[in-house]
């Protein structure tokens, strides 16, 4: 079987003529690369779109997560047409051999022949959307396991109440009330993406980025002495799209580049604004 038959029978290039593919595959170059390359790592941002033509490449997302590939198929497909930084670490197993193009190049490639461009974004955002729908399923069932747990949390926490004090009493209770907190609605956290950031605006004037939102915290970009110069009281103005509204915490936690801030109550209309907007970032991780 040829190369260009291999693709046809992959979802990435379904509905593409032979003949179309056979001028997709004569823009790409030969790349060889010995066993034990590393041909990405996590955080990397990928520069090529390449498809595995013999050889065995391992994905890696954690030590427990493993995949092997062998050709013919694309690897890192996703990052190189999104510029999402990689997730993954992708070495070769074995010798193996490539065809390679530059991302650029790949584009110019596609705008110069629509059709394929349009069948090959198609069948991409296919790929996406039956991703995110497993990805939905997974996290539901998470969710209902964290519901369950939950709930026994509490009825031991009750137990442990109700039945005659000893000397693990104290330290059990501690820890499943700090568990049960940890796992309230208010604790999970959203990301706004670049298209629908925020930011908040400092006393300076300066503006620092939000990375992370919930009910309760705030997690920004930058270090505490950037944000306030006393911890345990910290004002600004949030940022958002539609609105804006004046926020204040303490800050809890500090590192990474970046300062969590727990947050004040908020007034009725500020709050609503602000869940306006959670309500928003959350609809971007649905398919509807």
């Amino acid at each position: 079987m040829s190369i260009t038959q291999s693709l046809q029978a992959l979802p990435l290039f379904q509905g593409i003529a032979e003949a179309r593919l056979d001028q997709l595959v004569a823009a790409l170059q030969p790349v060889k690369h010995a066993a034990g390359t590393s041909l990405f790592k996590v955080g990397d941002l990928a520069t090529h779109f390449e498809l595995l033509i013999e050889g065995t490449v391992t994905i890696e997302e954690s030590p427990t997560t493993r995949f092997e590939l062998r050709g013919v198929t694309p690897v890192g497909e996703l990052g190189a047409l999104t510029g999402i930084p990689r997730s993954t670490t992708a070495t070769a197993t074995t010798d193996v051999a490539m065809l390679s193009i530059p991302v650029g190049d790949l584009l110019g490639f596609f705008d110069a022949n629509g059709d394929i461009g349009f069948a090959f974004y198609k069948n991409l955002l296919g790929l996406v959307s039956d991703k995110v729908r497993r990805d939905r399923r997974r996290l539901d069932e998470m969710r209902s396991n964290i519901i369950r747990t939950q709930k026994a949390m509490k009825q031991m926490r009750e137990t442990v109440l109700a039945a005659p004090e000893n000397e693990t009493s104290k330290p059990l209770f501690e820890t499943l009330d700090a568990l049960i907190d940890n796992n309230r609605r208010a604790n999970y956290r959203v990301t706004p993406p670049a298209g629908f950031a925020s930011s908040v605006r400092l006393d300076s004037g300066r503006f620092a980025r939000v990375l992370e939102l919930s009910e309760g915290y705030l997690k920004v970009e930058g270090g505490a002495k950037d944000l306030t110069n006393d911890p345990s009281y910290w004002a600004g103005v949030l940022v958002m799209p539609t609105s804006e509204i004046l926020v204040s915490g303490t800050v809890v936690r500090e590192g990474e580049g970046a300062v969590v801030v727990k947050l004040d109550t908020l007034v009725d209309d500020f709050k609503a604004k602000l869940d306006d907007y959670m309500t928003r970032l959350q609809l971007l991780d649905y398919v509807v």
